[in-house]
């Protein structure tokens, strides 16, 4: 059954279909330069009975060549070997309908799948190779996590796949910070003007999938502006609050309530000590390990280690 997250991870480009260009390259793959990139029909049922569909496809248009080319984007949750067969046959049948060249781009959630999507698919026997396919991928380990709010400002698409990307980073709760900040910027600062701040902040909550990471983006965003979710207005002057208790003397104490916060939608008592002990601390450094650590601790005592 395909989830919420799954989608989330190449949707985004149906979002902001730039965006593909950016990614790639940011990971190093020269994208050609072009003037359009436009989402297709994702159907590829050839036979009826036996139904494939493809996760997004675009066609590309670069100048100087009448048809440019074609590009599926699959988004792959864990390594699945059926999965070679059915992009072999993406790859084909685009070929074949729309004579113009196929790529395949996959997207991951973890290093492991990351680096399993990137080996090359070989079509034959030891005697000879009748198809070789060779993925393009995006994920951890390909792009690094953008954990400075400034760089995330810069771009926010670049930014939110970043964070979608890195779901499983112990970093997580650095990435949403960064993120969060950017968004409250002003969206001429970003390199996705055309597309709403709190379209990019559902998306972020979407991609997440269930648990602490989307609670703790939740909560960002609530201090962020109370219109989040189900809102598409944005109150400026909320963001800008927001964005202004970051960088002051109350960011200890917003850091400290995040905890505390996490800890109580996780379902974990929280003693009177460790409030107090947690509310009490202005070390930003120390906080930022409890932060991390309240993600998955399953006693709230565990939040200091063994300090």
């Amino acid at each position: 059954m395909v989830s919420s997250p799954h989608e989330a991870l190449h949707r985004i480009f149906r979002v902001d279909p730039g965006l593909l260009a950016r990614l790639l390259n940011r990971a190093g793959i020269g994208f050609p330069e072009h003037t359009a990139i436009e989402p297709l029909d994702t159907d590829l049922t050839e036979i009826r009975p036996l139904e494939r569909r493809v996760d997004s496809v675009f066609r590309v248009r670069v100048p100087g060549d009448e048809g440019g080319f074609v590009l599926a984007v699959e988004s792959q949750g864990k390594p699945d070997p059926d999965k070679h067969s059915s992009w072999t046959y993406y790859l084909a049948h685009m070929y074949a309908k729309y004579r113009l060249p196929p790529f395949l781009l996959v997207v991951c959630k973890d290093k492991a799948t990351a680096a399993w999507a990137s080996e090359p698919i070989r079509v034959g026997r030891g005697f000879h190779t009748s198809m070789v396919v060779f993925p393009l991928v995006l994920g951890p380990g390909i792009l690094p996590a953008i954990t400075e709010s400034a760089e995330a400002a810069q771009d926010l698409g670049v930014a939110v796949f970043s964070a979608l990307a890195h779901v499983k980073d112990p970093a997580l709760t650095a990435i949403l910070d960064a993120l969060a900040s950017g968004v409250a910027d002003d969206a001429e600062e970003s390199g996705s003007a055309d597309v709403d701040r709190v379209d990019w902040a559902e998306i972020v909550e979407i991609g997440l999938g269930e648990g602490p990471g989307r609670d703790y983006w939740r909560h960002l965003m609530a201090t962020y502006t109370p219109n989040f979710p189900g809102s598409n207005t944005i109150v400026e002057e909320s963001w800008r609050e927001g964005r202004a208790r970051g960088q002051t003397e109350g960011k200890a104490e917003g850091k400290a309530e995040d905890i505390l916060h996490i800890l109580e939608v996780r379902g974990i008592e929280v003693p009177g000590s460790v409030r107090e002990r947690v509310t009490g601390c202005t070390d930003l450094d120390v906080l930022g390990s409890w932060l991390d650590r309240s993600l998955s601790v399953t006693r709230a005592e565990e939040l200091f280690g063994e300090e």
